[in-house]
């Protein structure tokens, strides 16, 4: 049972709603008309989200940690989400302006800001129900590829990493229920949250 423990962890950090946003924006860049953006302006794009949404949310809850106001580095506490998800969603926002700064197109924009918008929703059930985190990045990833492979903005074929997303969103959801960091509800509801709030964001754009 060990060797399945190592693996849902890495399976768990590896598919961190902190690094998800950062697969999603080189995906996006890989495979839809901005692979003919320059491979310069690509890396630089990729690397400016991962700041915004990875480096900086990291940086805070290493902060809140050593200052004691979380004591759980992973989060796994409910009642120690509330600032982190506020973090979270004021960077969100700040990689929309990111996005929009730079001419991105609205598709674009809309899946960071529905993402903004499932971190919302997150914060308002954790007050009464641990809904999944990791189970919301993952339904806003499917609804990024989703949205890609049935809207003809991509140029090289979609289904593949579509098919790849549902594997990886499984196998997430399977992490998280066997370390037991949540229920199955806690884990589907996660995936409805983000997916609908995404995809909507994404068609309205």
């Amino acid at each position: 049972m060990k060797i399945f423990d190592s693996i849902a962890h890495f399976i768990s950090f590896i598919f961190s709603p902190l690094l998800i946003p950062t697969y999603c924006m080189a995906i996006a860049l890989s495979i839809t008309y901005l692979y003919s953006v320059p491979t310069s302006t690509k890396w630089h794009a990729v690397l400016t989200i991962f700041a915004i949404t990875t480096a900086i949310p990291l940086i805070a809850i290493y902060i809140l940690y050593r200052l004691k106001v979380v004591t759980d580095p992973g989060l796994n506490k409910q009642n120690e989400r509330i600032i982190p998800y506020i973090i979270t969603f004021l960077c969100y926002l700040g990689a929309a302006l990111y996005i929009f700064t730079i001419h991105g197109p609205y598709w674009l924009i809309a899946f960071i800001l529905g993402g903004a918008v499932a971190n919302v929703v997150n914060f308002g059930v954790n007050y009464k129900w641990k809904i999944s985190g990791h189970g919301a990045a993952m339904g806003g990833a499917l609804a990024l590829i989703f949205y890609i492979s049935y809207s003809g903005i991509n140029v090289w074929p979609a289904l593949p990493w579509l098919y790849g997303t549902l594997l990886a969103t499984g196998l997430t959801g399977w992490a998280r229920l066997f370390l037991k960091r949540h229920t199955l509800p806690q884990v589907m509801t996660g995936i409805l949250n983000g997916f609908t709030c995404v995809y909507i964001a994404m068609i309205i754009s």
